[in-house]
């Protein structure tokens, strides 16, 4: 029995072609998703700008003091690696109040994937992140430094990536 065929993750451009921004509607961008568990969402913003991850309550109010992961980088990747609801904020109040937040919802049980086989948030420069299969309404115009080594690295990666969703799934039959 072929199992690999019942795997599929996506990758989702937070905001399409607008990314993150305060132009973007995010209800509308979210209206038509389906989150689940091995999926991943990229945040693509500006310098200045930043998305922080927060807790229901910091997300209903805006809260951006008290939060649970904050990124800075432009590009951030972040793993949904387990059911659940997920809140992201801008990191600037006045954006967030005017609508620059998300809350996903996460398809899936509320297992996690084991920490050390679950994909990492991207927190550094452009050069650390993994190009990995878009969603047909994704941003195309990301830049990437051209060096060898990040290319062979991305590509360790992403063949890594592919094999823990692989042995993933086939332990959850």
């Amino acid at each position: 029995m072929d199992h690999a065929g019942k795997l599929s993750a996506t990758i989702y451009t937070v905001g399409d072609s607008s990314g993150w921004d305060i132009s973007t509607n995010f209800d509308t961008w979210i209206a038509d998703k389906k989150f689940k568990v091995g999926d991943a969402l990229v945040f693509q913003y500006s310098s200045g700008q930043s998305v922080e991850e927060v807790t229901k309550e910091s997300f209903d109010r805006c809260n951006t003091t008290n939060v649970l992961a904050t990124y800075r980088n432009g590009n951030t990747t972040v793993p949904l690696t387990k059911g659940g609801d997920r809140y992201f904020v801008s990191g600037n109040k006045l954006y967030c109040l005017g609508g620059m937040k998300l809350d996903v919802h996460v398809e899936g049980d509320d297992k996690s994937l084991a920490p050390t086989l679950a994909p990492k948030a991207v927190a550094g420069s452009d050069a650390n992140t993994v190009a990995l299969p878009r969603s047909p309404s994704s941003k195309n115009n990301i830049h990437f430094s051209a060096g060898i080594t990040n290319y062979c690295a991305r590509d360790a990666l992403k063949f890594l990536y592919i094999v823990v969703m692989v042995a993933t799934c086939l332990s959850m039959l």
